[in-house]
């Protein structure tokens, strides 16, 4: 094993920048980010999150490049700094899903606060905002999204839209849902969608097909139009509000009494970050390591992982934790 790479079969984290490897790097199903927040908080880190964007961007657009609309991308930051970068990640082809808030709790400014010189309230939060990367489909050099190519392929077969709540056993669904141009468009799920599928290869005009194809060859199939979308495992009585301390404890990794890491994020939280997005065996991307967080709950929770640490002491630690993962105790929901 070279002194530079880590890896248990599972996991491998490697020295270096995390640009350097991308192209190695298999498909991920997830991306945890836990870059610079623009606070000088380490070497490389921008002082301030005016020179966020251009730092993220060589990343963000190879995030886009290795991505599959089955990839959800988990970005921390604090709230400036994440405006700051949200949109590169528009441009880069990353669709918005929802802010979360990681508050830390009263317990973070241990009441060491003096309101006449902050001139604000003290900050006990950071935001960990989901991305997606929605597919997007080319027909005659233009590219249509998914909502859009579903009505393009449909008005190919000649057959009238009011046909599809028939096709799906829906009363006005289909019309309503699948195939409607206002904002309350849903994704047709599989069942539905290999129901239209069949129904306008079937029926309609000879000369259009195959209709609902990528390739021009053949139909999507069931299988593959579950892959169109980002995995998410719904958790219920979670909300997009965490309440979580600091690391503290044992799972405060320390270099005898200082800290290695002081923005060492919670295994729970990154354990469940994993989970809504995620299955069994698939992959992890953490291009910013630090400790491996990330890597740790992948192991722990079944799936596979990649990620990479600049910083060479920061790595060995990395390593060192992975090493002993068998002492890391899974914490619960």
């Amino acid at each position: 094993m070279s002194k530079n790479i880590f890896d248990s079969g599972s996991i491998r984290i490697y020295h270096g920048d995390a640009l350097n490897f991308y192209n190695n790097w298999d498909d991920p199903t997830v991306i945890i980010s836990d870059g610079p927040y623009g606070i000088s908080g380490f070497p490389g880190d921008p002082p301030s999150h005016d020179g966020l964007a251009e730092w993220y961007e060589p990343h963000i657009k190879k995030w886009s490049e290795k991505s599959t609309p089955e990839t959800t991308l988990w970005f921390w930051n604090t709230e400036v700094g994440w405006a700051t970068v949200h949109p590169i990640f528009i441009k880069h082809g990353w669709k918005y899903r929802c802010c979360h808030i990681w508050d830390k709790g009263m317990g973070h400014v241990a009441g060491n606060v003096n309101g006449k010189s902050m001139r604000k309230l003290p900050v006990v939060t950071e935001v960990c905002v989901q991305y997606v990367k929605e597919p997007s489909f080319d027909v005659d050099g233009k590219s249509l999204s998914m909502k859009e190519w579903l009505r393009y392929e449909w008005a190919r077969t000649g057959i009238p839209f009011s046909k599809t709540n028939e096709v799906c056993g829906v009363i006005d669904a289909a019309t309503r849902k699948y195939f409607t141009k206002c904002h309350l468009w849903y994704f047709p799920p599989a069942e539905a969608f290999e129901k239209i599928q069949k129904h306008a290869n079937t029926h309609g005009k000879i000369a259009g097909r195959p209709y609902f194809s990528i390739d021009g060859k053949k139909p999507l199939s069931k299988q593959e139009w579950e892959k169109m979308r980002a995995k998410f495992n719904f958790i219920h009585g979670v909300t997009n509000v965490w309440t979580e301390p600091p690391v503290n404890g044992k799972e405060r990794l320390k270099n005898g009494l200082k800290s290695i890491h002081l923005n060492q994020k919670p295994l729970r939280l990154t354990k469940m970050i994993i989970e809504l997005s995620s299955d069994k065996s698939d992959l992890v991307w953490e291009p910013f390591g630090g400790l491996c967080t990330g890597m740790v709950a992948a192991e722990s929770l079944g799936r596979h992982g990649v990620a990479a640490e600049i910083n060479k002491e920061i790595f060995e630690h990395a390593v060192n934790r992975l090493e002993d993962i068998s002492i890391e105790v899974p914490l619960p929901l």
